[in-house]
C-alpha cells in the first residue's frame, strides 16, 4: 500500500471516529467539538471525563498513534519488537499496532492481569 492510500484510509478512520465520539460526547454531557479540536485534545478530554475504558478512546489512541508513525516512517512496525507487522492484518484494521505473535503475547497476558484483579 502507498503512503497516500493509508493517510487517505487512515483519514476516513478518523472522520467516522470523531463523528461516533462526538455521540459518546453528547451522552455523556462532555463538552467537546470533535469538529475542530485536535486528536491530542480530543484524547485530553475523553481522559478528564473518565471514559478511557470505552473501546472509542482506545481506537482513538490507535488511530493517533497510527497517524504519528506514518508521519514519521515507522508506519507498520509493531510497537511491542519493531518487525513488521502483516500486510493483511493492517489491510484488516489500518491502526493495528501489534504484529501477530505479539498481538497473541499481549491478549493473553492481559486475560491474565484480568484473573489476577478480579
Amino acid at each position: 500500500m502507498s503512503i497516500s492510500h493509508i493517510r487517505h484510509e487512515l483519514s476516513q478512520l478518523e472522520t467516522h471516529l470523531r463523528k461516533e465520539i462526538g455521540a459518546l460526547a453528547e451522552i455523556n454531557q462532555v463538552s467537546l467539538d470533535t469538529e475542530a479540536s485536535s486528536l491530542c485534545k480530543i484524547i485530553e478530554v475523553l481522559t478528564k471525563a473518565t471514559l478511557c475504558d470505552h473501546p472509542l478512546f482506545s481506537k482513538l489512541t490507535k488511530l493517533d498513534a497510527a497517524i504519528c508513525q506514518l508521519d514519521i516512517g515507522l508506519y507498520g512496525l509493531c510497537s511491542d519488537c519493531e518487525s513488521e507487522i502483516e500486510p493483511e492484518r493492517l489491510a484488516k484494521d489500518p491502526i493495528e499496532q501489534r504484529c501477530a505473535n505479539c498481538a497473541e503475547q499481549y491478549e493473553h497476558e492481559h486475560r491474565q492481569e484480568l484473573r489476577l484483579t478480579h
